[in-house]
């Protein structure tokens, strides 16, 4: 069984591949009710951690919850040990991803059983029900576009330790632009092959620049941002209850605040074009808020969202906005953020008239992640990295320091197997100390600026004499005549994830250092 599946922040949604179709997997709720998608929450009950419908429902018994977890993965801080405290706990990332994804495997076989895919329940006792056979899942995940290692890193093993066969791991908006082209083939022509895909989910916003060509794609350029998604139009209409209802946010209990703002996200994904007011409690006092009232207070984040986009309109053509889209098949938005009305106002306000949002937009992702899963569908992609890799190096005998870019921005991405970067040089000093970081942009000196993330920190004993020795950075870094000579090789994958190989070519002592050793 192949499937797509988009981990989104607020809500996991999964498509599967039906002989050239792409159907969204229901998945019921504690209420036995259907919904297209498995919320991404995880809740403490008792001493037990349960995930999706359960964790909600467990929330609203009264336990800790803890939603939005995938944002703790975009932090640029985060890594393979990165704790997360909720209710009193202290639980890895890792295993919390993983947790959620092996519930989310057993909500699929009881899916696809519901479906009648041939799948039977495992013989269980008598009077327990039986749990469904959960057959091989081969899997194409989803990651933002501008993930940094450590996200994506985490993402893949996440998935691999529960249980799923990982095919490959797309951008979301390389996805989304999969299925524009495979629902509405005819808004390509010879003359219009770009689309911008505008996802905006539940955490962050991502933008991607792709041509097709029948069912080839290649992503010029991708932008985005970390933490911007429907998470942050929640807080906004939750602020302006609280000012309608003259209470300051200080005064309302923490339960109270959490309260409003999931009845703030209900309000909101209800909004239509037609709405005008929008009814919430406060604190247990009723009040109405203005429809343009929170557009106004929510319009701010929709020009971040387009200010984020715009240099990928840039690299359409020289010439005025309008002259630049006229060779481009559309702005395409995806993500469940998008659907408040505001969003394609602003951007039709902006863009004009090709802008078109997905009939599908909580779930385009998924139905190309399952698009690109199938074989048969023909459908090829080539990707850029969203984010440099680079190193920063010592220079003038140890007077600066100068930054070494290994690869930029817009690399492309391999499709198969790896990509290579190598450094050769004599070494100078008795221990190398290599500072790796990934970032968004350089300046016109190349050095690193936008969001630097680091990558990691790597100590290499040049002399052979501290290379049993315990901890390097307790040893004095000293300048050394008639080193050895070191390759440095770099390797980045289909996943965009990266992997340094430092080796000594006179002894060929070699340390490879990859996010699973950070």
């Amino acid at each position: 069984m192949r499937l797509g599946i988009d981990l989104g922040t607020t809500r996991t949604v999964v498509a599967r591949v039906d002989r050239g179709n792409y159907p969204v997997l229901s998945f019921p709720d504690a209420h036995g009710d259907p919904h297209e998608f498995v919320p991404s929450v995880v809740a403490l009950e008792g001493d037990e951690l349960v995930y999706g419908y359960a964790a909600e429902a467990a929330g609203h018994a009264g336990a800790p919850v803890l939603r939005s977890f995938k944002r703790v993965l975009g932090d640029p801080e985060t890594t393979p040990a990165t704790q997360v405290d909720f209710g009193g706990r202290s639980v890895l990332l890792l295993d919390l991803l993983t947790g959620f994804l092996a519930a989310l495997r057993e909500e699929i076989a009881r899916a696809l059983v519901e479906e009648g895919d041939g799948l039977d329940g495992e013989d269980a006792p008598d009077g327990e029900p039986a749990s469904p056979a959960v057959p091989p899942l081969e899997v194409v995940v989803s990651v933002p576009a501008h993930a940094h290692s450590a996200q994506r890193f985490a993402t893949l093993e996440a998935f691999r330790r529960a249980g799923f066969d990982v095919l490959g791991m797309v951008n979301e908006p390389s996805a989304a632009g999969f299925e524009f082209t495979h629902r509405q083939p005819r808004s390509l022509s010879s003359r219009r092959t770009q689309v911008i895909v505008y996802d905006l989910g539940g955490g962050t916003f991502d933008a991607s620049l792709v041509r097709a060509d029948g069912t080839r794609h290649e992503v010029l350029g991708s932008t985005g941002v970390n933490r911007l998604g429907g998470d942050d139009f929640d807080e906004v209409l939750a602020d302006v209850a609280v000012r309608t209802a003259g209470t300051a946010a200080e005064g309302l209990r923490r339960a109270d605040w959490r309260a409003l703002v999931e009845d703030c996200r209900e309000a909101k994904e209800r909004l239509t074009p037609q709405t005008r007011r929008i009814a919430l409690e406060v604190g247990g006092q009723s009040v109405v808020v203005g429809v343009e009232d929170f557009y106004e207070a929510a319009s701010p984040l929709v020009e971040q969202s387009v200010a984020a986009m715009e240099p990928l309109v840039g690299r359409l053509d020289v010439g005025s906005i309008g002259q630049s889209l006229a060779n481009v098949a559309g702005i395409y938005l995806v993500g469940g953020g998008s659907g408040l009305p505001l969003v394609p106002r602003v951007l039709r306000e902006r863009f004009g008239r090709r802008v078109h949002r997905s009939p599908y937009p909580g779930a385009a992702t998924a139905i190309g992640l399952a698009i690109a899963a199938d074989p048969a569908s023909g459908f090829t992609l080539t990707d850029r990295l969203s984010r440099g890799f680079g190193v920063f190096r010592e220079r003038d005998a140890g007077r600066g320091l100068a930054f070494d870019q290994i690869f930029s921005p817009d690399h492309e991405v391999p499709v198969d197997g790896v990509a290579t970067a190598t450094r050769r040089y004599v070494a100078a000093h008795n221990v190398g100390w290599f500072r790796y970081v990934e970032y968004t942009e350089v300046d016109g000196e190349g050095e690193p600026r936008g969001e630097l993330v680091p990558f990691a920190e790597v100590l290499f004993p040049y002399d052979s004499s501290l290379r049993h020795h315990g901890d390097l950075a307790d040893v004095a870094v000293e300048r050394r005549e008639g080193g050895p000579q070191v390759e440095e090789r770099y390797t980045i994958d289909a996943r965009g994830i990266v992997e340094v190989t430092i080796t000594d070519l006179t002894t060929g002592y070699a340390r490879t250092y990859g996010l699973s050793a950070r």
